[in-house]
């Protein structure tokens, strides 16, 4: 008869270790949630002070992003001496989880349906722009002595979508603050000549207003340096320019994505040196895929599309304020090297997108 482990004597068989009980975590009470919303306070505060600030120069400096002033003012706040201790965790918070679901966001902005629409030849010129201008610029600035880091900044800002870009790479890079001020730094400087001298550059070379949205959409770093030349050019071409930028804007997914598994993998390889890895798919990458295929799925009501580009604006200016915030201008006032690079990444991007629109016509 079969002894049952209840009643098997001692030293008959070996017992089965006592399965180990984990503590129940004890629940957060809602004074320690208070308290933590408390630390947070004053720096989220310190970002929507900054936010209204950059929204209300938008309007006195056309074709500049609110997150672009944004970060000029985190930049301005830090070094002369204004910033308090007080306000890390807050603008900690902003930078990070705050700027994660700003580049969801984004993804509700972009109807694939509508982006088919431009033809295989227009998202060919974007696909080709974007990825030799992502590649050259990685390339280049190893030549030019510009850190992997920095230069990768560079590299996204220019050919994808500008500061958003710069900001959701450097989630996945390791790079610092001020790698970070000196990508932003190139898109505003090239992207805001880019509204003067595309439009004089169009008209020496004959280019129609159509073919001049198309290049500014194609080659612009800004959503809105590339409205500010649409407009200029009427509204129909306002329209095909934005659709054309927004075709970019989808490459930013590709780019993190596969760029965060390579990093991941050479993180992998450093033998006995604890390195950080990036995650395979960044959640936040994840969520702007998500949004892109809800939004071209109609599954997003129009009420929310509509309202969406205005809170996206809000959410990226609050988070590059915050990433301002960390740049010391001393260091990076000895980024020569940056500017150079991403001198020639504008031309790179250029010159490729004005050869597409001149052979399709």
């Amino acid at each position: 008869m079969p002894v049952s482990p209840l009643t098997r004597p001692p030293g008959s068989a070996a017992q089965a270790p006592p399965t180990p009980v984990r503590p129940i975590p004890a629940p957060i009470s809602a004074t320690a949630r208070l308290g933590a919303l408390g630390t947070l306070a004053p720096g989220l505060a310190a970002a929507a002070v900054a936010v209204v600030l950059a929204t209300a120069a938008t309007r006195v400096v056309p074709g500049v992003s609110a997150a672009v002033i944004a970060v000029v003012l985190g930049v301005a706040l830090t070094n002369l001496g204004g910033l308090h201790r007080s306000l890390a965790p807050g603008l900690g918070f902003a930078s990070r989880r705050v700027l994660r679901l700003a580049i969801v966001l984004l993804g509700l902005q972009i109807a694939l349906p509508e982006l088919l629409a431009l033809g295989w030849r227009a998202l060919a010129v974007v696909a080709v722009g974007t990825g030799v201008t992502f590649a050259a610029t990685r390339w280049i600035g190893g030549r030019l002595g510009v850190s992997p880091r920095r230069s990768l900044l560079i590299a996204t800002g220019v050919s994808v979508c500008g500061a958003a870009a710069v900001a959701a790479m450097h989630e996945v890079a390791g790079s610092d603050d001020d790698d970070v001020a000196a990508a932003v730094g190139v898109v505003v400087l090239y992207g805001s000549a880019s509204i003067v001298t595309l439009p004089l550059l169009a008209g020496a070379l004959g280019l129609t207003p159509q073919q001049l949205g198309l290049w500014a959409g194609a080659s612009v770093h800004e959503v809105a340096q590339v409205a500010a030349i649409g407009a200029a050019a009427g509204a129909g071409v306002l329209a095909s320019a934005v659709a054309v930028k927004l075709a970019r804007v989808v490459l930013l997914a590709p780019i993190v994505g596969l760029t965060s598994v390579s990093l991941r993998r050479a993180a992998t390889a450093e033998a006995g040196r604890a390195v950080r890895r990036p995650p395979v798919v960044p959640l936040f990458v994840a969520g702007f895929v998500a949004a892109v295929a809800a939004r071209s799925l109609g599954m997003v009501p129009h009420e929310i599309t509509r309202a969406v580009p205005g809170l996206t604006t809000v959410l990226l200016a609050a988070a590059l304020f915050a990433l301002g915030t960390g740049v010391d201008l001393r260091r990076l006032a000895r980024g020569g090297r940056s500017l150079l690079l991403g001198g020639i990444a504008t031309a790179i991007i250029g010159g490729i997108s004005l050869l597409g629109v001149v052979v399709i016509g």
